[in-house]
Parts: structure tokens; C-alpha cells; sequence
């Protein structure tokens, strides 16, 4: 059977156009022959992103990104449309995060799995963007504080000088010169006085040396009088004197409760009453003697009889008189 040059011709026509599309798709990123799933996300900058892109599954490359334009809602924002190679099933409310590939500038898409158990992400399906920050945000967020923390010190500093030069005059700043002035003097005079002590440590550093020799004995002899002190009975003796003092206690107590000779003497009323009417019998007998003594001696030197009194003085006469 002969072909005729227009089918051959239409073949070749076809052919070509298919080779044209699936080249061009290949070329956009696209693989007609591939079964791979289709996904869409939404950014607000994507500066770094091209075509081509990996796309990531916990740093394992599954796909790559087709195409970034305008979403065309007025917003200005980014649709990005990107597949996925692998049979690796995930949750429609897994992330799309963009984030950067290295020091030196690109970024590229990681697929944040979710396994929260809604249903899995078909292909065409819009997956949330998010935007990890990269080094250099990091490094812009670190220093912006301190940024601004450099400029008020830097202005604090600035506003504190110019006080200052309006605070001292030339008076003011003159009396501050002649104080450092002074204070050179009295550095000078300190540093004369320190090696003026090192020559004189240095003349006595014999005696000192026989001084703190002296000291070391001393503190020798302190030790071995401790010593001895330590190895002396003291606990015997501190144990006599305690019981000494018990039973000189125990005595002070039977003395203030009556007991034996000593607590009668101290605490029997009636010895006192005693000793009290006693003496006041003798002051008695002591007065009436020196009041009428004729009634206690009598002499008589041819032996008359004593003339003999009662208790109240009065002249007991003989019964012969």
C-alpha cells in the first residue's frame, strides 16, 4: 500500500506539534508523560523564586515550581504553581513554606506535611504560604534593636557632652586643669613616698626577718601550751567542781528547809525570842545592879547579916526583928 505524500505530510505536521507542545511544557517545567499532582500557593514576595525551583518534603526533592505570576485579583499578590513527583500523600492543610537555599540569594518551596487527619491535598488544590525567615532577616531583626539602641546612646551622649561644654566656662574648666594638675602632684608625691618605703623595707628587711622569725616561735610556743592545755585532766576537775557545788547546794537547800543544827538556828523563831528576852533580862539585872547595888554585895566587917530583898526591892525583914 502506497502512502500518499499529503498523509505523510499531515503525519509529520502532527508529529511536530506534539513534539512542540511536550517540549515546550518540558521546558515550562511540565512533563505530560508524568503522572505528578498539580498544587498552588500564594505569596506577597517571592523575590529569590524562579521556575524550576525543587520542590522539598523534608529536604527530600519531589517536585519542582511551573510557573509565578499575579494571582489577578487586584492584590498584587503572587500565585505560585508548583507539582509534586512523589506518591507521598499529604493533608489539604499542609503548608507551602518559601524559605532560603543558602548565603548567597535563592529560595526555594518545602512542603510542610500535616497529619491532622482532614482530607489529603488532591492535585490543583491551594496549599497556605508561609515565609521562613531567612539569615539575613534574622541578622535585620537582631540589629534593628540594637541599631536603635546605638542611636538613642549615641544622641544621649551627644546631648550630655553639649551640656557639659555649656555647664563649665572657661572659669570652670580652668579650675579643672589645675586640679589634674594637683592630682599629678600628689601622684608624683605618692610614687616618692612608695620608693622612699621600698628603701626603707629594703634597709629593716633583716630585722623584719628576725621579726617574723620571733613571731613564728611565739606562735610555736602558743601551740604546744595549747597542747598541753588539752591533755590536761580538765574534765575531771570541772566535774569535781560541779559536784562541789551540788552538794553545796543541796546544804543551802536543808538550811533554808530547817533541816539539821545550822536550818533551827536560821529559821527556828524561838532561839531568837529567846536570845531576845534574855538579853532584855540582862539589861534588867545590869541596871538594878547599878541602881541598888547593896542588894547583890554586901560586906560587913564584923559580919553582920546581909539584909535580904524581894524581887520587887523591898527589905524582907527577919521575923526575930
Amino acid at each position: 500500500m502506497k502512502i500518499s505524500k499529503e498523509v505523510k505530510t499531515s503525519v509529520l505536521v502532527i508529529a511536530g506539534i506534539v513534539l512542540f507542545i511536550f517540549g515546550f511544557n518540558y521546558l515550562k517545567g511540565k512533563n505530560l508523560l508524568n503522572s505528578s499532582r498539580t498544587y498552588y500557593t500564594v505569596y506577597d514576595n517571592v523575590e529569590g523564586l524562579e521556575s524550576s525551583t525543587p520542590i522539598t518534603i523534608n529536604g527530600l526533592r519531589v517536585g519542582k515550581v511551573i510557573s509565578i505570576g499575579f494571582k489577578g485579583d487586584g492584590s498584587a499578590h503572587l500565585l505560585v504553581e508548583f507539582t509534586v513527583d512523589s506518591d507521598f500523600e499529604f493533608s489539604k492543610n499542609s503548608k507551602a513554606e518559601l524559605y532560603e537555599t543558602g548565603l548567597i540569594g535563592g529560595k526555594a518551596i518545602a512542603v510542610v506535611p500535616a497529619f491532622d487527619g482532614a482530607p489529603k491535598a488532591e492535585s490543583g488544590a491551594t496549599l497556605e504560604g508561609t515565609i521562613k525567615p531567612g539569615l539575613s532577616e534574622l541578622v535585620n531583626q537582631r540589629l534593628t534593636p540594637l541599631q536603635e539602641k546605638v542611636e538613642k546612646v549615641t544622641t544621649s551622649v551627644n546631648t550630655a557632652f553639649t551640656n557639659l561644654n555649656d555647664v563649665f566656662d572657661e572659669e570652670a574648666k580652668a579650675k579643672m586643669r589645675k586640679s589634674i594638675e594637683d592630682l599629678d602632684g600628689v601622684l608624683i608625691s605618692f610614687k616618692r613616698t612608695s620608693d622612699n618605703l621600698n628603701n626603707m623595707l629594703g634597709d629593716k628587711e633583716s630585722n623584719l626577718n628576725k621579726s617574723l622569725a620571733n613571731v613564728e616561735h611565739l606562735s610555736s610556743n602558743l601551740s604546744k601550751v595549747s597542747d598541753s592545755l588539752a591533755q590536761a585532766n580538765l574534765k575531771s576537775t570541772i566535774n569535781d567542781l560541779q559536784s562541789t557545788l551540788n552538794n553545796l547546794n543541796t546544804m543551802i537547800a536543808g538550811i533554808n528547809e530547817g533541816n539539821g543544827t545550822m536550818g533551827k538556828l536560821m529559821n527556828d523563831d524561838s532561839l531568837y525570842d529567846n536570845l531576845e528576852g534574855a538579853t532584855r533580862q540582862l539589861e534588867e539585872l545590869l541596871q538594878d545592879l547599878k541602881l541598888n547595888p547593896k542588894r547583890y554585895v554586901h560586906f560587913s566587917v564584923f559580919g553582920k547579916k546581909a539584909k535580904q530583898y524581894d524581887a520587887e526591892g523591898n527589905e524582907i525583914k527577919d521575923k526575930q526583928d
